[in-house]
């Protein structure tokens, strides 16, 4: 059984739905209560309530299940900052993912996967999107020491103590650096790129509120982009493999998409969308190698951008929402 944190998030919830196509069991921990939804419910998943802060709750869900592996997707940063309390925000943070790995320790666990995030290679050498001009990004790309923002920040961390744990403490300690994800169940919108509010939006018959972005989007800018359920599959293989060759494995397309292919297939799924952006964005393209990941677990993005787009308006379509 795969012990999920983070399990009814976005990301976490279609992670769920990929272990158990694939055969796996899996109890989803969560902090706040939460009943597992109807297209995840039956017998091989089950829901705890359990703050990873708290090691001996932790510990709890481990003796109500037998808990071969865990995925820890919770959240290991203190995000929305906490600027009153910073440094105890920060400690809880770190807090969570030494209890996980604790536990694994305690458990004998035989894979400990921990999300990590394309923002690790922001700023690199280069101008691009990530700062790294054109080309493919591969795990062993020296990163900066800095971050402009919270989440690569605590995410580098996490990979350096994910790393020195796995050696030191004899765990199987894998990290997945995770792209830009979209698709059913989003909670984020135009968080760090444009392309979810932009399949809303067509869905609303609006035009697109791209104001929560760091800057304007246009046509040109590029990001890797991988539709959850390719993400979620990817997490799921790398989760359940026989042998891992590498700690550091990059989940994604393996290749950058335009916010104008974006709005291309929106055009063909939503005739009428208004979904136009400006001219004048950076050209350059950065995407994540995606070799290791193919070679050690076979596998290939299904989705591609309509593809993916047609199946996220059909899904909001259908009336949903998140």
């Amino acid at each position: 059984m795969i012990l999920v944190t983070g399990g009814l998030g976005f990301i976490g919830f279609h992670s769920v739905r990929a272990l158990l196509d694939l055969g796996e069991s899996c109890v989803l921990v969560q902090r706040r209560a939460g009943t597992v939804p109807a297209d995840l419910a039956g017998g091989r998943v089950a829901a705890e309530r359990a703050d990873i802060t708290d090691l001996s709750a932790l510990r709890d869900v481990g003796r109500r299940h037998e808990i071969t592996g865990i995925l820890h997707l919770a959240g290991s940063m203190p995000w929305p900052p906490d600027p009153e309390q910073p440094v105890e925000a920060a400690r809880k943070a770190l807090g969570g993912l030494f209890n996980v790995l604790q536990a694994a320790q305690d458990w004998g666990v035989g894979r400990v996967g921990v999300a990590s995030t394309i923002g690790v290679y922001g700023g690199i050498a280069g101008e691009g999107p990530l700062g790294a001009g054109d080309g493919p990004l591969s795990e062993d790309v020296p990163l900066l020491m800095e971050s402009g923002h919270p989440i690569p920040t605590f995410k580098k961390i996490g990979e350096l103590l994910n790393g020195h744990l796995a050696g030191a403490a004899g765990i199987d300690g894998v990290d997945y650096r995770i792209s830009g994800t979209w698709g059913p169940r989003d909670p984020h919108g135009a968080l760090f790129f444009a392309a979810p509010e932009l399949v809303h939006a067509a869905v609303r018959g609006t035009v697109p509120d791209l104001s929560t972005l760091a800057g304007p989007a246009h046509a040109e800018d590029s990001i890797d982009l991988c539709y959850v359920k390719d993400t979620a599959r990817a997490i799921a293989l790398l989760q359940l493999a026989d042998r891992l060759g590498h700690r550091t494995y990059n989940v994604a397309s393996g290749r950058a998409t335009t916010n104008a292919e974006i709005t291309a297939a929106i055009r063909r799924a939503a005739p009428g969308a208004q979904v136009e952006l400006p001219t004048g964005g950076d050209p350059r393209q950065n995407y994540l190698d995606i070799t290791r990941l193919q070679q050690d677990t076979g596998y290939k993005p299904e989705y591609d951008t309509d593809r993916a787009v047609a199946d996220y308006i059909a899904w909001l379509r259908a009336g949903n929402a998140y």
